[in-house]
């Protein structure tokens, strides 16, 4: 489930980094948000 939500926040960031003139300071972030979500399931990945 977290790698499809990274996976989007990936491709929406990609997207706006194409289209930065209509979303702005948002693109930043999505990217900051995908790196939070990936490094909080690889530290939940390890206590299990």
């Amino acid at each position: 489930m977290f790698e499809f939500v990274v996976i989007g926040l990936l491709a929406l960031w990609a997207l706006g980094l194409l289209t930065s003139f209509y979303m702005g300071g948002l693109i930043h972030i999505l990217l900051f948000l995908s790196i939070a979500l990936v490094m909080f399931r690889s530290r939940l990945g390890r206590r299990e």
